[in-house]
């Protein structure tokens, strides 16, 4: 059996390997008394099905498989049978010391070592197999490959995910870390998840990877593209009103805000209150075109291909006209894979350039070779401020870790059930970037289904879930990835004027 490399997270630990394990064997052309060979042979393989056993061995064949990757201990106790045309073979096994920690991230093998999913399928799509049907690849120390991951970020991620869920009785969470500079997934959690070393649950749609494979409606997370995309056109500015003193009509549709302020809202206040009318009444300023033109541009209209080679193809409307770009607005009528729908939030925190994400080291040089400019540096320091003033004073103030300058955009959306929005069945997420005066990392974490507790008041939304979730989150992850926290550290508005300052 082909070897394959060792995988390692990006401090060098190890997440995959090789070892040597036996396997059994038989030459039925040897067999004296097959019924004597089946008997011995089950009788130390109880799980072997005796029938089977029997007739591979009466087969008359020159080579016949027992059972693949057996015990020491059981190729003992078979080789003191001293049963003739019974043999054992060392074939190499993968092992992943980790177990269900990244399951999603290096997906897994079949009994022949041949990657069939995850970063395990990307090896041998990158030329492995072809070495292994050269025979080049057997037996032969190959390079490790490293990705991006942490594995102490990815415990602590996991660990707070799981809390969560639990918590708030959620049928699923998930949890992605990228570094916005150079587009590296430093972490990546989908629960519930399986364990590559038993793959077999690997298959339950439960345990799909929520974040490359499924496509969901953000909710109010999509209004930071809603306000960057109106920033950005020159058209409005952080001054801008909006009028939301009543719900806005259209058609047959009546577009409510959750916290109604019933009056003219500011950009900030628009953001801050998470406001639907005010988000609808900006990309209708902009205009259909121009919205389809941004959020094409952003890429949320095309399948994002990554390493992994299990991806989701956006939903989007086939016939996208005003109402279309009302719901998109806030978060509804487009729905895209949580891991796009980061990639372009990372680039309204980094300057505006929007970086392929990889599961793999990458440079923060190789980075900057492959990304766009898609929004105007200004823009990009109007976003972070927006974010900062959202924990400060909006819907994300549960986000707040001392010390570590959080930014971030909430996300409730009704889950879509037999064609029509259920409104007690959500999809809570929360969008978080720190520090927030020159981001880092941009956290995104989702909830699926939670449920009202008694503290929560009887609210089901981001703000009373995933938004302390993520707290816990970066209070946890942000030592870990090299940040320390701070004292003194400006308000939102000082932090707009201190950024304006540096930027003349």
């Amino acid at each position: 059996m082909a070897s394959r490399p060792d995988i390692l997270d990006r401090n060098g630990l190890l997440l995959a390997a090789d070892i040597k394990s036996p396997s059994l064997y038989a030459n039925p052309r040897r067999i004296i008394d097959v019924d004597e060979a089946t008997e011995l042979v089950t009788g130390s393989l109880p799980d072997l099905d005796a029938a089977e056993v029997r007739e591979r061995l009466a087969s008359r064949r020159g080579f016949v498989w027992l059972k693949r990757e057996i015990t020491p201990k059981q190729q003992d106790e078979i080789h003191n049978l001293g049963l003739p045309g019974i043999g054992f073979m060392r074939e190499n096994r993968r092992i992943y010391p980790a177990g269900a920690q990244a399951g999603h991230l290096l997906g897994h093998v079949n009994i022949d070592n041949a990657g069939i999913a995850g970063i395990e399928k990307w090896i041998d799509g990158r030329g492995l197999a072809e070495l292994h049907q050269a025979g080049l690849a057997s037996g032969r120390a190959l390079e490790p490959v490293e990705v991006a991951l942490d594995l102490n970020v990815q415990h602590a991620m996991r660990d707070e995910l799981q809390s969560a869920k639990d918590h708030f009785s959620a049928i699923a969470a998930a949890g992605l870390v990228l570094d916005v500079d150079s587009g590296e997934i430093v972490s990546m959690v989908s629960l519930p998840d399986y364990d590559p070393n038993k793959p077999g649950k690997s298959m339950d749609k439960m345990r799909l990877n929520r974040l490359t494979t499924g496509v969901f409606e953000m909710g109010s997370t999509f209004k930071a593209l809603t306000v960057a995309m109106a920033l950005d056109s020159g058209k409005i500015n952080l001054n801008s009103s909006f009028d939301a003193t009543a719900p806005l009509q259209y058609g047959t549709f009546t577009i409510h805000d959750f916290h109604p302020q019933r009056r003219v809202l500011t950009v900030p206040e628009i953001f801050i209150h998470s406001s639907n009318i005010g988000s609808a009444r900006m990309a209708l300023a902009v205009g259909v075109e121009g919205h389809k033109a941004f959020l094409k541009k952003m890429g949320q209209l095309d399948r994002l291909r990554t390493e992994l080679p299990e991806s989701a193809e956006p939903l989007a409307p086939k016939n996208w006209g005003e109402l279309s770009t009302v719901t998109i607005a806030f978060g509804h009528g487009l729905s895209v894979a949580p891991l796009q729908s980061v990639m372009a939030t990372a680039a309204l925190v980094n300057g505006g350039l929007l970086i392929p994400p990889t599961f793999m080291k990458r440079s923060v040089e190789e980075a900057k070779a492959l990304a766009k400019q898609v929004i105007k540096p200004e823009t990009s320091r109007q976003m972070r401020y927006l974010m900062r003033l959202n924990v400060e004073k909006g819907t994300a103030k549960r986000a707040e870790v001392e010390g570590f300058y959080v930014g971030g955009k909430t996300g409730t959306s009704e889950k879509v059930v037999n064609g029509r929005y259920a409104k007690d069945k959500v999809l809570t997420a929360f969008m978080g970037t720190f520090p927030a005066d020159k981001p880092r990392y941009l956290l995104l974490v989702m909830l699926d289904e939670p449920k009202a507790t008694p503290e929560t008041h009887g609210y089901a939304t981001s703000g009373y879930n995933a938004v302390p979730a993520a707290g816990k989150i970066i209070a946890r992850i942000a030592p870990l990835l090299g940040l320390m926290p701070r004292q003194d550290l400006p308000t939102a508005e000082r932090l707009l004027t201190v950024q304006r300052q540096a930027a003349n």
